[in-house]
């Protein structure tokens, strides 16, 4: 399936399937979707891109090893969990911070933080499988 139109399409579809997937990461604590959605549509991006392209050019696009993206996702998360001990309240319970940036307050908390977090590793665990299923082929 590797065609001229699919490899002029895949950075397109790429980008696209990339700007959606931090869309749906952004949005996913209030409505549908958060990090684990966000992460596989993600993934499947580089997944397509890795068709298109091979596995070298997904990893220079990745600039990282997919599970270290994973093993830092994975630290970020924990990392979100324990800052709520630390405050001395159970743990995973979501503290919020409300900087100024610009004149305008914007609220942090620490439930994005971990699905940032949840989305890393999706990103990285999911787009490792991918890769070493492209690098195998189908022989």
């Amino acid at each position: 399936m590797n065609t001229v139109i699919f490899r002029v399409l895949a950075p397109f579809i790429t980008a696209l399937m990339l700007m959606f997937s931090v869309f749906v990461l952004l949005r996913g604590h209030n409505e549908p979707g958060g990090g684990f959605i966000g992460g596989l549509i993600a993934a499947s991006a580089f997944a397509i891109y890795g068709i298109a392209f091979g596995v070298q050019a997904v990893n220079r696009a990745l600039r990282f090893h997919p599970l270290a993206i994973a093993g830092a996702g994975l630290m970020l998360s924990t990392l979100s969990g324990l800052v709520s001990a630390a405050f001395g309240v159970p743990f995973m319970t979501g503290l919020w911070v409300y900087p100024e940036v610009l004149g305008v307050e914007v609220p942090l908390a620490t439930v994005m933080s971990f699905d940032v977090g949840v989305y890393l590793v999706v990103v990285g665990a999911i787009t490792s499988i991918a890769l070493a299923l492209e690098e195998r082929g189908l022989d």
